[in-house]
């Protein structure tokens, strides 16, 4: 009895010194499963400055490549159950951004958006790729969006998801906070981290509180690298004035429950670029690929069918 009761304590208090830890252990694992299915490799791609950690998927020999951009404070992982749908038919490239994930974070590297969009010019160079559709959301839509405007040779056709990049004429819940001297992104607890996650998605999908505490406490450790990244994006020039300069078929969709860019937006897009095509989703968040990854792809794949 007395043995049971010491493996019973030493059990529990393994569990509460390591809580977090595993939470880690099971987020990474179920990432690497999830991306084993979906025939997606890690691949470490070297560029000038850094080496960019990617999933990497889809033929290689493919004749369509598209490259996907996730948001502030978000990692290449956030696109897995979307970007299956494509492995079939397009060379898929997904990176972690400078700063992000496992690409890593270097104090005064530079984050604003033109450095972040000439890093993926360098990085498709890198994989040989010399055009690429692009797809982006939030921070990733707004660097999906200067490509197009800015490398119009390299860029086949741009797809932002509720992107960064211009004024919205309504303030969002999170501009609220900005101007309140309050930055949602950085997380100094769990509580907080909470309030932060319900703010991202309208509908999100099940994840256990285990996992969930484990990335509140990566975002309290990153606080003060995420601080810098997000000084240096917001920084960097709008949109507006370069909208005109995107030629190439684009499409735009936005969850109309967006707590952190109000849809709003969406007629400032929509008034800059001639050619796009617009879907704004009912009872949806800011993240309308990890809420709905299906209905996602079905858009974007119909998308790319028309341009075919």
């Amino acid at each position: 009895m007395l043995l049971l009761f010491v493996a019973l304590a030493v059990f529990a208090a393994w569990s509460w010194l390591s809580y977090p830890a595993v939470g880690h252990w099971l987020y990474n694992l179920n990432m690497a499963i999830e991306a084993k299915l979906y025939k997606l490799h890690k691949i470490e791609v070297p560029i000038a400055e850094m080496s960019v950690s990617t999933w990497q998927g889809g033929p290689y020999e493919a004749s369509s490549a598209i490259l996907m951009l996730h948001g502030f404070s978000a990692d290449k992982n956030l696109w897995l159950r979307c970007a299956r749908h494509f492995v079939r038919q397009y060379r898929v490239i997904i990176p972690d951004l400078a700063g992000h994930g496992e690409t890593g974070f270097k104090a005064g590297g530079g984050y604003d958006i033109a450095l972040q969009a000439k890093r993926m010019i360098q990085l498709l160079d890198v994989c040989g790729v010399e055009k690429v559709h692009v797809i982006g959301n939030s921070m990733g839509g707004y660097i999906a969006a200067w490509l197009a405007a800015t490398y119009p040779e390299r860029i086949a056709s741009v797809a932002l998801i509720d992107p960064a990049g211009v004024t919205a004429p309504e303030p969002s819940d999170m501009e609220r906070h900005l101007a309140r001297g309050h930055n949602p992104f950085l997380i100094n607890s769990r509580e907080e981290f909470q309030r932060f996650y319900a703010m991202t998605m309208e509908s999100p999908p099940w994840v256990p509180k285990l996992v969930l505490d484990a990335v509140a406490q990566r975002y309290e450790r990153q606080r003060d690298e995420l601080e810098e990244i997000f000084r240096d994006f917001r920084a960097s020039p709008p949109m507006e004035p370069k909208l005109a300069d995107i030629k190439c078929p684009a499409l735009l969709l936005w969850g109309r429950k967006d707590r952190l860019i109000d849809v709003s937006s969406v007629p400032v897009w929509s008034k800059g670029i001639a050619n796009l095509r617009v879907d704004v989703w009912d009872h949806v968040g800011h993240m309308p690929m990890v809420e709905q990854p299906g209905n996602t792809a079905r858009l974007y794949q119909e998308f790319l069918e028309q341009l075919r």
